[in-house]
């Protein structure tokens, strides 16, 4: 199956969806199989890249407007509500809630980190208030 569109590679990357040290040691009709599942993975992972840029982006402009007016880089209360929400989300879902709240918190992390930078930048770092 081949990609195209958006979600696809991009010529000057060297990714090879066939590529797999499976390759002669199963039967062709089960390789074929396997690549045509991996093929949908790749379209996923494709598109949580674009969505994670995507959802910096917008973490980005938050983090300029808290440095504007001096806002701490993190919100405590508005991260337990997300943890939580993102837990009842993934245990709809059929996803093991504890996953989801270590992902968002490596998310939420990365975004701190911004804030602290997009604030050091801006404000030298001094007159925003820890949360």
């Amino acid at each position: 199956m081949s990609q195209t569109g958006p979600m696809s590679e991009s010529p000057d990357h060297e990714f090879d969806p066939r590529a797999s040290s499976l390759s002669g040691k199963v039967a062709e009709d089960v390789m074929e199989e396997l690549l045509a599942m991996r093929s949908s993975i790749d379209n996923i992972d494709a598109t949580l890249v674009y969505l994670l840029a995507e959802r910096f982006k917008a973490t980005q402009r938050v983090g300029h407007l808290k440095a504007e007016h001096h806002l701490p880089p993190a919100d405590p209360g508005r991260e337990v509500a997300q943890i939580a929400r993102l837990r009842r989300l993934a245990a709809d879902a059929h996803l093991d809630p504890a996953f989801a709240e270590k992902f968002l918190n490596f998310i939420i992390s990365e975004v701190i980190r911004h804030h602290q930078a997009i604030s050091q930048t801006r404000n030298g770092g001094t007159d925003v208030p820890e949360a």
